[in-house]
């Protein structure tokens, strides 16, 4: 079962265990287990064991609508993404103008971006070229380094929604394309942290955006470019990947710029992004105060 960041009341965060639509409080059922989903992973086996153990009648529940869902992992040490690594999407690119890939194409989102499944995305004062990308976020579950392809599943802690907000105008004034993925709020994650065990197959998963209730985007996993497995191996030869890193693995055709005319965000639209097995997420576009 899924575990969750939520709350009854406003700044009181605490970890839930999910049954369907009604949810556990582990502050009441397992009070020795971390309060924090990172230090949750971070604390390996041992608490995998524990929160195992918590069943519908380990306290009574709560009802999923009744509470607040916030951000699984608010503060991640990376939150990267890469681009063009679904076939479609990689050809909707090519005919704006952009190469398609010889080699993964990472980026980074800044963690201050980071918001929960149900907050406001704000659009930005110096932009209208807002635009949605459904995406299966991989949440790294242990430290590591050089991975082999083959171990690489072993490392992974769970799956779950991120929306990869994107300001297309600032995107493309870069190379790095950082700042058009890194406004406040352009990071909504969740709706909670699916554990690795619980999906069979994390490259045959369907994903979905709905702008306001308008079919945007279809695509299933088994068209990644470059699979989770390469990319965690590729990545780590790099860099140390640690409990809690964010990995945006790509996402399939259909974003706003790729219409034409383009088809950009705007106040009041709705987004919500659903992927198999994990959920779904619901953000509605604001202006900047």
């Amino acid at each position: 079962m899924p575990i969750a960041a939520f709350s009854e009341t406003p700044g009181d965060v605490r970890l839930g265990k999910i049954f369907g639509d009604l949810l556990v409080d582990l502050s009441l059922a397992a009070p020795e287990l971390p309060r924090t989903v990172k230090a949750f992973l971070e604390a390996g086996p041992a608490a995998r064991e524990i929160f195992d153990r918590v069943t519908r009648a380990s306290a009574p529940p709560l009802r999923c609508v009744d509470v607040a869902f916030h951000a699984p992992i608010p503060d991640p040490e990376k939150f990267l993404g890469i681009g063009m690594n679904y076939a479609d999407h990689s050809a909707e690119a090519e005919k704006l103008g952009l190469e398609k890939p010889k080699f993964q194409k990472w980026f980074n989102k800044q963690v201050s971006c980071i918001v929960g499944p149900h907050d406001d995305v704000v659009m930005p004062n110096v932009s209208g070229d807002l635009d949605y990308e459904v995406e299966l976020a991989v949440v790294i579950g242990r430290r590591c380094r050089n991975v082999n392809r083959a171990d690489a599943r072993s490392v992974i802690g769970g799956y779950m929604i991120v929306n990869d907000v994107s300001v297309r105008d600032w995107q493309f004034r870069s190379p790095t394309v950082t700042l058009g993925k890194s406004f406040d709020t352009h990071g909504p994650t969740g709706p909670w942290l699916t554990l690795d065990h619980e999906i069979a197959d994390p490259h045959d998963l369907d994903l979905k955006t709905f702008i306001n209730d308008e079919l945007r985007q279809s695509g299933n996993t088994r068209h990644l470019i470059f699979d989770i497995y390469d990319q965690i191996a590729h990545l780590s030869q790099v860099m140390t990947l640690k409990p809690g890193d964010i990995l945006a693995t790509g996402t399939p055709a259909g974003v706003g710029i790729a219409y034409n005319p383009p088809r950009f965000l705007k106040k009041g639209d709705i987004m919500r992004l659903e992927i198999e097995g994990l959920g779904s997420i619901r953000n509605t576009v604001v202006d900047e105060n």
